[in-house]
This record gives C-alpha cells, sequence and structure tokens, in this order.
C-alpha cells in the first residue's frame, strides 16, 4: 500500500526514468561504437608513441587530446600511463593525459549533449581541456618524479615497467608500436568489431546506467527541490567545493553519473555546482585510486587528488558566473 500523496511522486519519477532510458540508450550505443573505433584505430601502444617524445606545452595538448579522444577506463587508463612513465614521458605531460581520460570522452560528450544540450557540452569539454593541459603544466615545473613507484604491470599482452619515471630499457619503449593482428585488420574488420564491441560494453554497462538513471528519476520525482536547495543551491557558499568532493563516493561510472546531475540541475541546483560533481566523481573515484595507488607513492596521489579537486572546483565557479549567461 503507497500512502498518500507518494503515489504521483512515483509516478513521476518512473515517468523520468523511461524520459532518460529513451534518449541515453541510443546516444550510449552510439558513443560506444566510436569509443571502439577510436580504440581500433588508437591502441595504448600507439597513444604511448605518439606521446613519449613530446615534450612540454605542445606535449601536454596532445596528451590532454588524445586523453579525450581515447577513452580508456580506468583498468586500462593505469597501464597506459604507466607505459608512458616508464618510457620517459614527463610526468607533467602525463598527468594531462591522465587528467582528461576520466572526464572528457566520448561517451560524456554524447551524453552531455543528450541531456544538456550543445552549449554546455561545448563549454564543458572546452574548459576541462584546459584545466587538463594547465594541471599538467603546473605538475611538470615541480620536481615529482621521485614518487612514481617502481612497478612491472603487465596488460595487453605486454610487460610495462617504471623505474621512478624513467626510461627503461626492455620496459614501455620497446613495446609502443602496434601488434601484427591490429594492423592486418581491414576497415570492415574494425568496424565489426567497434559495432560488437559497442554492443557488447552496454550490456556489461547496462546496471550502472540504470542505476544512475533510477536514482536521477527518484531525485527528480521524490526528493523535494527546498530540500536539495538548502544543501547545494546557490545560497550555500561551500555547495561547489563539497560537490567536487561528495561524487567520488558514489561513483561507479560516467554514464550512470550524468542522469544524476541531469536530475539535479532539473531540481534548481547550478549547473556549474553539478559539473563539480561530476568532475570529482569521475576524477578521484575510489577504483580510480586504488589502482593510481599502484603507481604513485601517497604524496603524488594526494597531489593528483588534490588536482582534480582544485579542477572541479574552478570548472564549477566558472560555470556559475563567467558561463551562466551562456549555458
Amino acid at each position: 500500500m503507497i500512502p498518500p500523496g507518494y503515489e504521483a511522486a512515483l509516478l513521476d519519477s518512473w515517468d523520468y526514468f523511461l524520459h532518460l532510458a529513451i534518449v541515453l540508450t541510443p546516444l550510449f550505443i552510439g558513443a560506444s561504437f566510436l569509443v571502439g573505433l577510436a580504440q581500433e584505430y588508437l591502441p595504448p601502444e600507439r597513444v604511448e608513441a605518439m606521446l613519449r617524445t613530446r615534450d612540454h606545452g605542445s606535449g601536454n595538448v596532445l596528451a590532454a587530446g588524445l586523453g579525450a579522444v581515447t577513452p580508456f577506463c580506468s583498468c586500462s587508463t593505469v597501464p597506459v600511463l604507466a607505459g608512458l612513465l616508464g618510457a620517459g614521458a614527463p610526468i607533467g605531460m602525463s598527468f594531462s593525459f591522465l587528467l582528461a581520460s576520466p572526464i572528457v570522452n566520448w561517451i560524456a560528450v554524447f551524453l552531455l549533449f543528450g541531456l544538456f544540450g550543445a552549449n554546455v557540452t561545448v563549454a564543458y569539454v572546452l574548459t576541462a581541456l584546459t584545466a587538463a593541459v594547465v594541471g599538467g603544466l603546473v605538475i611538470g615545473t615541480l620536481d615529482l618524479d621521485g614518487y612514481v613507484k617502481d612497478v612491472r604491470i603487465t596488460a595487453g599482452g605486454r610487460e610495462i615497467t617504471t623505474d621512478g619515471g624513467a626510461a627503461v630499457e626492455g620496459g614501455a619503449a620497446a613495446a609502443c608500436g602496434c601488434d601484427d593482428t591490429t594492423q592486418s585488420k581491414t576497415h570492415r574488420e574494425r568496424v565489426a568489431d567497434a559495432g560488437g564491441g559497442a554492443l557488447s560494453f552496454f550490456r556489461d554497462t547496462l546496471p550502472y546506467i540504470a542505476v544512475g538513471i533510477a536514482i536521477g528519476a527518484l531525485i527528480h520525482g521524490a526528493v523535494p527541490a527546498s530540500f536539495l536547495q538548502r544543501i547545494a543551491g546557490p545560497e550555500n557558499p561551500l555547495a561547489t567545493p563539497l560537490a567536487a568532493l561528495a561524487g567520488a563516493p558514489i561513483y561507479v561510472s560516467i554514464s550512470g553519473m550524468l542522469p544524476i546531475a541531469h536530475s539535479l540541475t532539473e531540481q534548481g541546483i547550478p549547473i556549474g555546482t553539478v559539473i563539480a560533481f561530476v568532475i570529482g566523481g569521475a576524477g578521484i573515484s575510489i577504483p580510480n585510486l586504488i589502482l593510481l595507488n599502484k603507481l604513485f607513492e601517497r604524496r603524488l596521489l594526494a597531489i593528483y587528488a588534490t588536482t582534480v579537486v582544485v579542477t572541479g572546483i574552478a570548472v564549477g565557479v566558472l560555470f556559475n558566473t563567467v558561463l551562466a549567461g551562456v549555458v
């Protein structure tokens, strides 16, 4: 027996759930197909080969761009990062790749476009990429190479070795080329593999999407807007910093995060505060930090987490102030 007054809220939540599911499903499958194509034509070894000879400045820009168009998940981003460091790439450039990879990718772009429109999507991509470049440049001015652990990682059939961020003979530098199987594929085979991978990825990610949509639907229909406004509304000066920290404990996937973000904006939470929530969650999620802990000493891990939080706050404030009239 549903208590009086709750039936309408639950029906509203259900309608919102169906709306998000209809909007997001084709966008997610399309984005997953592009992700598959990116991984077919830009495998981790090729990304490392493109970056390992670059210097500061242009290298940071290229690293952030490749981090955006090669949307590896955390479990594969960290081996690529280890490969860059093991091949002697500057740590600042590697950080630009690391910062851009989780918060700017094609799945995020497609879902952002479907949920928030073109203006928000373009502004998000440009500001996040700029933040990744600037963050990497700042990190590059610090003497942090000694805080990279000496590790040996096996990923994708190759062995990657780091030695305090220095190049290692026989490590990633020796495995910078693509394997013969990848090179021998035809374009048709790559497209077919990307299509099959998109459907497989959708099936694997569907539970996270469903949970994210369900939470967003409940926020939309069952949580009073006045309650959310008191916590994260424009009257709370700490809302954006707190949002950048609050995303990490509940983050599982960007595809599950964005429906929650959309429902928050529907309830009147400023877009910048919501963007800070998404960036903080994607960058310092618990799974991501656990993986990076295998590669970074605690001081460098803390610097990375701080950089992500500062990035989330800066981008959030920028959205709430300078870009408020645009987005």
